[in-house]
């Protein structure tokens, strides 16, 4: 089933995670992505591992962001591997690159010249710091991020800066860039060009800062991390019960009115009426809470929450989540077949559209696996433009 990018073709340079998952997304909604990538041993997360699947040592990792794609191999540094990607330019909508600033200008692609031969081309640069300013051109990988851009500062238990478990500075890197992308293409239907689309990690997590940001440029607080509990809601976070923990979440008075009999808290209680009455009592309020939580299981909690309307939930493992009927009735698992590997399943996409049957997804591809069709999709072009 074609989706709302079809006939779109984006030239994808990138590698790693950010720009990977940004032509993912692309490709999910499909368009078309060939994926450019060295001769010999392509994108270095193909010998991330482990885990590796099958006896070709297949990285999961790999298997993880470039699925719906084709790929083809081509030296950049070669006279070849030049002209092969300037011909995939003149007849591209999109570049995705997401190289160390500079790169591209020295391999003979700098944004003047993409445009020369092709006014309509949309670019899209992913940078770790930004592509200028005083530190533009240091390297950043997402670990390194979440440490300078302050993700680790405000996450995990009190005075022990903690990582994500996910690449999440290269996965809203990747969700403003496929932002940029979209809009990039909307405007040009107006104005028949293209455009230069710039995000970085650094500003991803800025951007996604929220109220932990404002707590400093407004109030000029330092946010600290507090573990699972929110910085200015209580009750909210995780919970002991008898047979494990649960997710609360009780954000306003009127789940709190709702919430507060369940656990036998009476909700008109001085020590706990307000937000900031609970939020300053918030050990105490905790103690009382678990105190009766302890009495029944993780089960039983969650169908009486659910059943007052109170948000609330499992801490799931993630070989859990997949095999949750509600994670694949929303289309989050797919099957492909790979072509090493045979069937396999993988994450799924987060967007559906009303009324569009799903679409057929394709296995990541192999290093190389469509260079000759690429190439004989140029010639097929390329003759048609000489009429041929």
């Amino acid at each position: 089933m074609p989706g709302p990018l079809e006939g779109i073709v984006i030239v994808d340079l990138s590698r790693v995670v950010a720009g990977p998952q940004a032509t993912m997304t692309l490709a999910d909604l499909g368009a078309r992505v060939i994926k450019v990538e060295r001769p010999g041993t392509g994108d270095e997360t193909r010998g991330w591992g482990p885990p590796f699947a099958g006896a070709d040592r297949v990285s999961t990792y790999y298997l993880s962001i470039n699925r719906n794609k084709e790929s083809i191999t081509l030296d950049l540094k070669s006279h070849e591997g030049r002209d092969v990607l300037t011909r995939l330019v003149r007849h591209a909508d999109v570049l995705v690159e997401n190289f160390r600033a500079g790169v591209l200008d020295r391999l003979g692609f700098p944004v003047e010249r993409l445009h020369e031969l092709n006014p309509g081309l949309v670019v899209l640069s992913i940078t770790g710091f930004g592509h200028d300013g005083p530190e533009g051109g240091r390297p950043g990988y997402d670990a390194v991020m979440q440490g300078e851009a302050g993700i680790m500062s405000v996450t995990g238990p009190p005075g022990t800066p903690s990582k994500v478990g996910l690449s999440i500075a290269d996965i809203l890197a990747a969700g403003n860039g496929v932002a940029g992308v979209l809009a990039a293409l909307y405007e040009r239907t107006r104005t028949g060009r293209g455009a230069v689309v710039r995000t970085s990690l650094l500003a991803s997590v800025v951007g996604a800062h929220m109220f932990q940001g404002t707590r400093w440029t407004v109030a000029r607080e330092v946010p600290e991390s507090v573990g699972n509990d929110h910085p200015s809601i209580a009750p909210y976070g995780t919970f002991r019960c008898e047979d494990g923990q649960i997710q609360i979440g009780v954000a306003n008075q009127s789940l709190w009115r709702r919430f507060a009999p369940i656990v036998g808290l009476d909700p008109d209680d001085a020590r706990y009426a307000t937000i900031l009455d609970r939020t300053a009592r918030r050990a105490e309020l905790t103690a009382d809470i678990e105190r009766v939580l302890a009495g029944g299981t993780r089960d039983a909690w969650l169908a009486r929450f659910g059943e007052a309307g109170v948000p609330a939930g499992a801490i799931r493992s993630i070989d859990e989540v997949y095999e949750w009927e509600q994670t694949r009735s929303q289309g989050l698992v797919v099957e492909v077949e790979h072509p090493r590997l045979g069937p396999i399943e993988l994450p799924g996409p987060p967007l559906r559209f009303d009324g569009a049957q799903p679409r057929e997804h394709t296995a990541p591809p192999l290093l190389g696996e469509h260079t000759g069709a690429v190439m004989a999709w140029l010639e097929e072009r390329e003759n048609e433009e000489r009429g041929e």
